[in-house]
C-alpha cells in the first residue's frame, strides 16, 4: 500500500469563494506585500507574471530572487513559499489539473524540466505579450457566460510563449531537444525513482547501454547518469522532511530504502547534514 501524502494540499477551491462547480480557473491580482509562512504545495498549476516585485519566491528549496518582469511557474507537488516586497505588482493564474491538461501539450518539454527552471526572466516583448493574454483572460472570466473556448486559446498561447521564453533561456533545454533519450530518461527517472536506483534499468528501457546513457549524460548535461537519479532522491527527500510529519524511518521506507542508516548516510553524504539535522534547520 502506498503511505500517505502528509503534505499540505491547497486546492484551488480554496482560493475564492461561491465558485462555480466547474471553474477551473482564477485570476487574481497581487499588490503589495504577500507572506506565505508555512510551506505548502498546490493541487494546481500556478503561473505568476510579475511586473513589479522584490523579495524571495522558495520553490523546492532553492531561494529565489523576486524581481520585475519575471515568470514563475508552480507545478503540482512542488513545495513553495513567498515574501514579496511592498512595491509588488503581479498577476497569478490558478489552473487545475483538468484545465490544464487541455492546452498543456503546446508546452515543448517535459513538466519535470520546467520545474528545474520555475522562474523565467522575460524580455521586454514577451512580458508585454504575457501581460496582455493575463489581463485578457481575467476579462473573459467576468464575462457572463464565460466561454472558455477564447481561455483555452488564450492560455495555449502563454505557454507557447513561455516554451519559447525558456528554450532560449537555458542552454540544457536544448540539449533535450538535440537528444530525445536524455528527456526519455528524466521522465523515467521522475517515475522509477523510489523503485528502480540503477542506471542500467533505465538504460534497459531506453534500449541503450548503461554505459552510452552515462556518456550522453556527461556530454550534454555534464553530469553522470547516477546524478540525475541521486538528485530526485533528494529532493523528494528534502520534500518529506520539510512538510509532512512522517518520522526520518517512514520516509527512509517510502523512498524505497532497506533502512534508516542506509537513507541517513545516503542524505548526509550528498548535503553535509543529517536527515535530523535538515529537519531541525527548517
Amino acid at each position: 500500500m502506498k503511505p500517505k501524502d502528509n503534505f499540505p494540499v491547497l486546492g484551488i477551491h480554496e482560493y475564492q469563494q461561491a465558485l462555480q462547480q466547474d471553474n477551473g480557473l482564477q485570476f487574481h491580482l497581487i499588490l503589495g506585500e504577500q507572506h506565505i509562512e508555512k510551506p505548502h504545495k498546490h493541487d494546481f498549476f500556478v503561473l505568476l507574471l510579475i511586473e513589479k516585485g522584490s523579495g524571495t519566491h522558495t520553490i523546492d528549496f532553492r531561494e529565489y530572487a523576486v524581481s520585475d518582469h519575471q515568470l514563475h511557474l508552480l507545478f503540482p507537488g512542488q513545495v513553495h513559499a513567498w515574501d514579496l516586497g511592498e512595491e509588488t505588482l503581479a498577476y497569478q493564474l490558478m489552473i487545475s489539473q483538468a484545465v490544464f491538461d487541455m492546452f498543456s501539450t503546446s508546452l515543448e518539454f517535459t513538466f519535470v524540466l520546467y520545474q528545474k527552471h520555475p522562474v523565467l526572466p522575460l524580455s521586454s516583448e514577451t512580458f508585454q505579450k504575457l501581460r496582455y493574454e493575463f489581463q485578457a483572460i481575467q476579462g473573459e472570466l467576468s464575462m457572463e457566460p464565460v466561454h472558455w473556448n477564447i481561455i483555452n486559446l488564450r492560455n495555449r498561447l502563454i505557454v507557447q510563449l513561455v516554451s519559447r521564453e525558456a528554450n532560449d533561456r537555458h542552454n540544457s533545454l536544448r540539449a533535450y531537444r538535440l537528444v530525445p533519450a536524455l528527456l526519455k530518461y528524466h521522465n523515467l527517472v521522475d517515475v522509477y525513482f523510489k523503485e528502480q536506483k540503477t542506471v542500467a534499468f533505465y538504460a534497459d528501457q531506453l534500449h541503450i547501454s548503461a554505459n552510452y546513457l552515462n556518456i550522453l549524460c556527461k556530454r550534454h548535461l555534464q553530469v553522470p547518469a547516477m546524478f540525475l537519479i541521486h538528485n530526485r532522491f533528494l529532493l523528494e527527500a528534502k520534500r518529506l522532511l520539510h512538510a509532512s510529519e512522517l518520522s526520518i524511518m517512514d520516509i527512509a521506507f517510502e523512498l524505497g530504502f532497506s533502512d534508516l542508516a542506509h537513507f541517513s548516510n545516503f542524505f548526509k553524504n550528498k548535503t553535509g547534514v543529517s536527515p535530523r539535522s535538515f529537519r531541525s534547520q527548517l
